[in-house]
């Protein structure tokens, strides 16, 4: 009786506050998470994580020396790949990260050059920032990566020093000054020999992305790359 009652409840709170496709915003079934069904089937995706020289790894080539580097999806301006990130981001959908990442990680763990990672780093938020949004999105699809990867995550290893402007609408040169050298790796850290998978949202210039890199291997870690989107590669 209880457990009827309970599924009756649950099936009545679907009807009144359906969850939404976090790509179309169309209602979820109770079969579907965070994306349904029809946008998984069209969602970008790169395959970068079958080739080892794919634009993104090439895009850091004599920037920052990393080991790979992928994207689970094309960002393309004004499509549902930006519906998705603009979900994650800015309408407290944590769960959108978390998704994602347990679907790339399911596809990355069956690879090589992801098979000797040893901890999970998302790309870190100020502090204020991270108040205000309530989560940090990066980290969000870190913890899925993780539970289809079995890999730990470490949230702190990364300190972001000073809270930086948007990236939003700087030139890639300002973005890079924006962020140099504003990263810095946790003092107790020994990371002599460890493969760390750094992770974020999204691929544009990758100016945050190569100022944590440069720090990761200036403490002698082998750093191999992740996001959810990459853009223009």
């Amino acid at each position: 009786m209880f457990t009827s009652v309970v599924k009756w409840w649950r099936s009545l709170v679907w009807l009144l506050y359906p969850h939404t496709c976090a790509a179309c915003s169309r209602p979820l079934n109770r079969t579907e998470r965070s994306i349904c069904h029809g946008c998984q089937h069209v969602l970008p995706q790169t395959n970068y994580h079958q080739d080892n020289s794919n634009p993104v790894v090439q895009h850091f080539w004599g920037l920052v020396p990393v080991s790979n580097a992928v994207a689970y999806y094309h960002f393309v301006k004004g499509e549902r790949v930006q519906h998705l990130l603009h979900a994650l981001k800015y309408s407290n959908r944590p769960d959108v990260g978390i998704y994602v990442g347990e679907c790339y990680g399911a596809l990355l763990k069956d690879y090589e050059a992801f098979q000797t990672i040893d901890v999970i780093v998302p790309v870190p938020l100020h502090q204020d920032k991270l108040q205000w949004r309530g989560y940090n999105q990066s980290e969000a699809f870190a913890q899925g990566l993780a539970t289809t990867m079995k890999i730990p995550v470490d949230a702190g290893l990364i300190i972001r020093n000073e809270a930086t402007e948007t990236q939003t609408r700087k030139h890639r040169f300002e973005r890079y000054i924006n962020v140099n050298q504003k990263f810095s790796i946790l003092e107790s850290a020994d990371l002599k020999g460890k493969h760390i998978l750094l992770v974020d949202d999204v691929i544009t210039t990758g100016a945050t992305l190569i100022a944590c890199a440069e720090a990761l291997v200036s403490k002698h870690a082998t750093v191999s790359i992740a996001a959810i989107a990459a853009a223009g590669h």
